[in-house]
């Protein structure tokens, strides 16, 4: 129903917004990606997805169009509703929610908070084929962009902790210390973890 939403961000959490716009506040869910992509902007626009249900009329809100499409796609997975789709999106980036279905990486996504081994397995048994048909649009970074803090976040990914939990440690040693390399950030955010 509704494509996008723009306007000025007046309010903003890590699990949802307000966007003023033309004098309608739209309570819009989040997820964790999106918010570090908007959190500093006093204007934003968001794809969107509106959620029917028989009780309510949910707004989900995407930085990205191609979070918006993986979020669809999950949604359509059985055992795998929209608040389940905003957490797997959340714990992981939009690529590598991509690869784990598309690697048939059931550990990665086991690793989601909620996320059995059948649930992980039916997710990649009915995306997998429709995620490599589909012309989802990733966009890899450039490693020359990335933040210190960025950096030291993808590498605890690769060791295997939670997004969220990571991304805790890393802004807690960041905010007691004074750290200007990657490893150095790395060893202290373990240290927490």
């Amino acid at each position: 129903m509704y494509a996008f939403i723009r306007g000025k961000l007046a309010e903003v959490t890590p699990t949802y917004v307000v966007i003023e716009n033309q004098g309608i506040g739209y309570f819009i869910n989040i997820t964790v990606n999106t918010y570090s992509q908007i959190k500093d902007l006093k204007e934003v626009s968001l794809f969107t997805h509106l959620v029917v249900r028989e009780d309510a009329h949910i707004l989900y809100g995407f930085a990205k169009e191609n979070e918006r499409q993986l979020f669809l796609m999950l949604i359509t997975v059985s055992g795998v509703g929209a608040n389940t789709a905003r957490l797997i999106l959340s714990s992981l980036s939009t690529e590598e929610t991509y690869t784990a279905i598309t690697q048939g990486n059931t550990m990665v996504l086991q690793g989601v908070k909620g996320i059995g081994g059948k649930t992980a397995q039916r997710i990649i048994i009915d995306l997998r084929d429709k995620l490599i048909k589909q012309d989802i649009k990733l966009e890899k970074i450039p490693s020359g962009h990335n933040t210190l803090k960025n950096e030291a976040l993808s590498g605890l990914l690769i060791l295997g902790f939670n997004k969220t939990t990571a991304e805790k440690a890393v802004n807690k040693v960041l905010k007691q210390t004074e750290i200007n390399s990657v490893e150095l950030l790395i060893k202290e955010a373990l240290k927490i973890l």
